[in-house]
């Protein structure tokens, strides 16, 4: 798998866009991140799991899939080794990690339409 590949499966899902992160890209849903690309660096991803689904994934796939370091990899963020993950299995991560997402509903800044700019009267 590429960085392009990840890219592409991300982007691919309902309602995915992609914006920046700590100078990384990410891939959201409803406002709230589901994968990040380039983390920790150009030859990973990262999938926000449920704890069980990470284990299944870490099982299924030592090695590449490991969990994320510190209170984060504890909640389910999930480190993905690009090169050695397929694309069924990539896309499979990607799809529970953005339904994960969507279950959580929008954040408040993307339930929140922009105003209307007002200008000053005088």
């Amino acid at each position: 798998m590429t960085p392009a590949g990840f890219r592409r499966i991300a982007l691919g899902l309902e309602g995915a866009v992609e914006e920046a992160h700590h100078g990384h890209p990410d891939f959201r849903v409803g406002g709230r991140i589901f994968a990040t690309l380039g983390y920790p660096d150009t030859k990973h991803g990262m999938v926000v799991l449920t704890p069980e689904q990470q284990r299944r994934f870490v099982g299924d796939h030592p090695g590449v899939c490991v969990p994320a370091a510190g209170a984060w990899g504890a909640l389910g963020c999930t480190t993905v080794r690009l090169a050695g993950i397929e694309e069924e299995a990539l896309g499979e991560a990607l799809t529970l990690a953005r339904q994960n997402a969507a279950a959580k509903g929008p954040t408040r800044t993307a339930k929140k339409a922009p105003r209307p700019r007002r200008t000053p009267s005088r």
